[in-house]
C-alpha cells in the first residue's frame, strides 16, 4: 500500500479536520414570506418553534406557516357561510391554543393549534355592535378589547380548561375615549394588570382588569402617530406597537414598574405596506402587512382589489 507524503499530509490532515468540524453556515431567514393573494390578512401570532399563524379579516382562515423556511399553506379552511372573521390572534402553547377575536362577528374563536379543530366559539357581544379587535391570554382568562366601546371582554378560563360567561369590563379613565377607532392592541403584564393601545389617541394605557380603571403611560422620547397604532406585543418590559399608516413598529422600553416609558426607536423599512400586527421571535420581528391603504375590508369597505399579494416580513431591530 503506498503512504502519502509525509508533508502533504500534515497540509491536509489539519483541512480535513476543519471540515468536519466547521459550524454549518446558518440559512438566512426569508425577508417576505407570501400569504395566498386576496387573503387579507390582519393578525398574526407564533406558535411552537418557527411556526407562525395569520387570520383572513375575508373568511376567517388561518394560514399556517414556517418563519425559517418561508413554506406554508392553509391550516383551517372556513367556508362562507361559517361567517367568521380573524383579526388579532395570540398562542398559548401549553394549552395548544390558538385564541382569534372575530371582529364585527361579536365572537371569538378557539382553535387546537394539534389540527385545527374548533376548541369552543365564544359569544363576546352582540354582532355588528361588537367589534372584538385583539386577544390577552392569561393563566385564568381571556382578554378581548372592542374597538368601538370602552370595553374590554372578560372571558373565564375554568379549572378544567373550559370557558365561562363572557365578563364586560367597562374601561373608564385615560383610555375610555370612544369615537373612532379605539382600544386596538392588548396585551398581559407581569403586575397583573393590561396594557393596551389607543388607536385614536396614540397611547398606550395600563388598565385594572377588576375595576377597568385606566391610566396613560407618559412616554418620552418621539411621541406615538396617533391614528395609526394598531397590534401590541410586550415582551418582558419592552412593548412593540404597530403604527399602520405610519409604516413603522416603535421599541417602547417601560419603567419597572410600567407606569412610564420612553420611544428608544423607531423602526421603519422598505418591507412594510401598512404593517397591522407584529409578534416576537427570537431576536426578530414578524409583521403582517394589512395594505389597508388599497381598501379596508368589510364592514369598512369592499377591501383591497382582486389579485392583490400579501405577506408577513421579518426584520431584526
Amino acid at each position: 500500500m503506498r503512504l502519502l507524503n509525509p508533508l502533504l499530509s500534515v497540509a491536509v490532515v489539519p483541512l480535513l479536520v476543519a471540515l468536519l468540524i466547521a459550524p454549518a453556515v446558518a440559512v438566512p431567514r426569508p425577508s417576505s414570506i407570501p400569504l395566498p393573494d386576496d387573503f387579507q390578512p390582519e393578525g398574526i401570532a407564533i406558535g411552537e418553534g418557527n411556526t407562525f399563524y395569520v387570520g383572513s379579516l375575508r373568511d376567517g382562515d388561518i394560514y399556517r406557516g414556517d418563519l425559517r423556511s418561508g413554506e406554508g399553506s392553509t391550516f383551517i379552511d372556513l367556508e362562507p357561510e361559517d361567517g367568521r372573521v380573524a383579526v388579532g390572534m395570540r398562542v398559548d402553547k401549553a394549552r395548544h391554543w390558538l385564541v382569534v377575536a372575530g371582529g364585527p362577528t361579536g365572537r371569538a374563536w378557539v382553535y387546537d393549534t394539534r389540527d385545527g379543530s374548533t376548541v369552543d366559539e365564544l359569544e363576546l357581544g352582540p354582532a355588528a355592535t361588537t367589534f372584538s379587535n385583539d386577544v390577552a391570554i392569561t393563566r385564568d382568562a381571556l382578554y378581548f378589547t372592542d374597538t368601538f366601546a370602552a370595553l374590554i371582554y372578560r372571558v373565564p378560563i375554568l379549572p378544567d380548561g373550559s370557558f365561562g360567561a363572557t365578563e364586560p369590563i367597562e374601561v373608564t379613565g385615560d383610555a375610555a375615549q370612544t369615537g373612532g377607532f379605539g382600544l386596538n392592541g392588548i396585551d398581559s403584564t407581569h403586575r397583573g394588570w393590561l396594557i393596551v393601545n389607543h388607536t385614536a389617541l396614540g397611547i398606550l394605557a395600563l388598565v385594572d382588569p377588576e375595576t377597568g380603571v385606566s391610566q396613560e403611560i407618559p412616554l418620552s422620547g418621539p411621541p406615538l402617530v396617533p391614528g395609526t397604532l394598531d397590534g401590541l406585543q410586550l415582551e418582558g418590559r419592552t412593548a412593540w406597537v404597530v403604527q399602520n399608516f405610519a409604516n413603522s413598529v416603535a421599541r417602547v422600553q417601560l419603567s419597572p414598574d410600567l407606569t412610564s416609558g420612553e420611544v428608544v426607536e423607531v423602526i421603519e423599512s422598505d418591507l412594510f405596506r401598512v404593517p397591522t400586527t407584529v409578534d416576537v421571535h427570537g431576536s426578530t420581528l414578524a409583521l403582517v402587512n394589512g395594505r389597508f391603504d388599497l381598501g379596508f375590508p368589510p364592514p369598512f369597505g369592499p377591501g383591497a382589489p382582486p389579485g392583490t399579494e400579501f405577506d408577513v416580513v421579518q426584520i431584526r431591530p
